[in-house]
């Protein structure tokens, strides 16, 4: 007598920033004000979306909910994004999320006339170059390869737009582990076409709506 096929085993990697502005772009396309993420209905509403796509015998098995986030040193209400992150986002069950430090941009924006490089404001004097995120796409890359090599999923959602991820997707799909993209609406189409399926995350919106406090 065989045993029955164990249930396919779901990851989700979510890029944090890339997701709530896309939600809110969405969102004010339509005339809504931000979006209002409730974080404990979005592994559900993506579980449930691989059930449907793939189809297995035995179901799906959700293992884990990846977030990435990023702030800005010093800033009050990056400090409290950070807070909430790594105190109340990570302690959700299932749930691992990490707030990167952003770094200043080593070159300065230049006047599209002349390219020449403005460093400083003519008006305040205060820098112009800015902050960009660096170590989130690197670390979604590394959990996604790794937890892979360790044989810890069959299947990984990637909700992001980030064409950056199309060799990661490549990589995995050829060693036969499934990447499924969470896209919103239209974006993220050419990382789309390098997932084994993409579905839009957006329709699923009302399972992961925080609804207003009456």
């Amino acid at each position: 007598m065989t045993s029955p096929l164990p249930p396919v085993r779901v990851r989700i990697f979510v890029d944090f920033w890339n997701f709530q502005l896309s939600l809110n772009s969405m969102e004010a396309a339509a005339g809504r004000p931000s979006f209002q993420l409730d974080w404990n209905g979005v592994a559900g509403a993506c579980c449930d979306t691989v059930n449907a796509l793939i189809k297995p015998v035995s179901g799906v098995a959700y293992e884990g909910l990846h977030v990435y986030s990023s702030y800005t040193d010093g800033k009050a209400a990056d400090m409290k994004h950070k807070n909430w992150v790594e105190t109340w986002l990570d302690a959700r069950p299932g749930v691992v999320a990490t707030c990167v430090k952003r770094s200043q941009k080593k070159s300065p924006p230049k006047c599209p006339a002349c390219h020449a490089e403005a460093t400083n404001c003519v008006a305040c004097g205060g820098d112009m170059r800015g902050m960009e995120e660096k170590g989130v796409d690197t670390r979604i890359v590394s959990d996604m390869m790794s937890l892979a090599w360790n044989g810890a999923y069959d299947v990984a959602v990637l909700v992001t737009a980030d064409r950056d991820f199309i060799p990661v997707a490549q990589e995995l799909q050829d060693r036969g582990i499934k990447v499924i993209h969470g896209k919103i609406g239209k974006s993220g189409m050419d990382l789309a076409k390098h997932c084994w399926v993409s579905f839009d995350l957006y329709a699923e919106r009302t399972k992961f709506e925080r609804k207003a406090k009456k």
